[in-house]
């Protein structure tokens, strides 16, 4: 952020959203292989690092808790990967839920390597798949086709700006516990050539022909996601995200996505709930 002073500097850690997620196949080592189309949303968690001589982190901000501030915390573990001895103090505001198939945790930590290679002047390791498997698609928060376990980025400029909302019960879903009810691990990938879309309702149209193959299982384990769906129902196309149990809406523009957020907050306030634009422009870092 340029605004920022050198020895203080901030990161968006945007929420991470799969439009579709196809499951094709599981690998000998376990790990699943997937065909997804991924856009980031304009809300997310914030970091903040300044100079120190030791690592530490805080984390504040109304989802803040239960969120480890331990070394087993994605920031602390991105920013020893970064480096196993430099300091910094670390803020990370949480906005984002856990847990909630929209890659919070990989976001932020993806945000720490893009913080403190600017703070420390280094480089982002090449290889930060070993933090997880979400962490490459995070680090450059675009429109992406993403295959393998994650690791196979390829950027997509086909969509365009999707005014959208964001529901989650406040229900975390654990990622193995959906995996494990996939009845079917090898499912037809998406086209080879994914088509230009023009307009948000062009692209809900044809997103609306593919799949998360997740969703059936996450309902499963989790039966209120079919409620979130439901309070969903107005959107030209509701889908969960990832693993669950966080569902997006796509409306034809942004005041329909306001209305249909208000909605569903006054609803259901126990429920979070944002209206936001997945694939628009991120915050200025």
């Amino acid at each position: 952020m340029s605004s920022a002073e050198p020895s203080r500097l901030r990161a968006f850690a945007p929420a991470k959203i799969n439009l579709t997620l196809h499951v094709t196949g599981r690998r000998a080592d376990g790990y699943h292989e997937l065909d997804s189309l991924v856009v980031f949303a304009d809300c997310g968690d914030t970091l903040e690092a300044r100079v120190a001589d030791t690592l530490s982190l805080s984390v504040l901000g109304p989802m803040a808790a239960g969120v480890p501030q331990g070394p087993e915390n994605l920031v602390l573990r991105a920013a020893r990967l970064m480096d196993a001895e430099a300091g910094a103090h670390l803020t990370l505001v949480k906005d984002l839920p856990s847990m909630a198939g929209i890659g919070g945790g990989s976001s932020d930590a993806a945000a720490t390597l893009r913080l403190l290679s600017r703070l420390w002047g280094r480089d982002v390791p090449v290889d930060v798949v070993s933090l997880g498997a979400d962490i490459p698609m995070c680090l450059s928060p675009r429109a992406q086709r993403v295959q393998g376990i994650g690791e196979h980025c390829a950027p997509f400029d086909g969509l365009p700006e999707l005014p959208a909302v964001l529901v989650n019960p406040r229900v975390p879903v654990a990622t193995p516990a959906v995996f494990s009810r996939l009845e079917t691990k090898e499912n037809p990938p998406m086209p080879d050539t994914l088509p230009t879309l023009a307009a948000p309702r062009d692209a809900a149209h044809w997103l609306a022909t593919q799949r998360n193959d997740l969703e059936a299982p996450a309902v499963a384990v989790a039966p209120v996601v079919s409620e979130v769906l439901e309070a969903l129902s107005d959107a030209d196309l509701a889908r969960m995200s990832g693993s669950g149990a966080t569902c997006f809406g796509l409306y034809p523009d942004a005041e329909a996505a306001a209305g249909a957020a208000a909605r569903i907050s006054a609803a259901r306030p126990d429920w979070w709930v944002r209206a936001t634009t997945l694939n628009g422009p991120m915050p200025s870092e």
